[in-house]
């Protein structure tokens, strides 16, 4: 047990605190799940725990928040944005941080809005009430669009920080330093 947590510390860490930030006060869908998500599929290596990040760290969390109706959608694109992140491999750095929280965004945006209007619990289900519930989750996007950018651009900084303290801390007493 020792030697996976030493192992899967930084991964551990992120999870964590990615948990942590759904429990205190910040504004509407402005977490770090989604950049969690993609930045989980961008640089894991291990698929399943690409995958198993966002939900362990929504699942966490949900303890304490509560359920409601949409999990399943919310649950659904977070795995939706991992797989963007891995999608996303083979581009440059600089591409998938400009690139991938919007990509990110959007694609939260009609799951779980999408979800929400298939309820027909709040809209009709016809075209205008689809229209009109995404009209009326557009005040929310501007905090995911911003959340994924800034949680994004501050993850791939810690994770970048955390795998090379791990790294060292792993390394062998005496072994060459570089």
């Amino acid at each position: 047990m020792k030697a996976w947590l030493l192992k899967n510390l930084p991964e551990i860490l992120l999870i964590a605190g990615a948990a942590m930030a759904r429990l205190i006060p910040h504004p509407p869908n402005f977490t770090p799940i989604g950049a969690l998500a993609l930045v989980g599929g961008f640089v894991w290596s291990r698929k399943k725990s690409s995958l198993l990040a966002p939900v362990i760290a929504l699942a966490l969390s949900d303890l304490f928040l509560g359920v409601h109706s949409t999990m399943p959608a919310v649950y659904l694109s977070f795995m939706l944005i991992v797989a963007l992140g891995a999608a996303l491999k083979n581009q440059r750095a600089l591409n998938f941080v400009l690139a991938g929280p919007a990509v990110s965004a959007v694609l939260f945006f009609l799951v779980t809005n999408f979800a929400v209007w298939a309820q027909g619990s709040y809209y009709p289900l016809t075209a205008q009430g689809l229209v009109a519930c995404f009209v009326a989750a557009v005040p929310f996007f501007g905090n995911t669009l911003a959340g994924d950018y800034i949680f994004t651009a501050a993850l791939v900084a810690a994770y970048t920080g955390l795998t090379k303290v791990h790294a060292a801390y792993l390394q062998p007493q005496g072994a060459a330093q570089a």
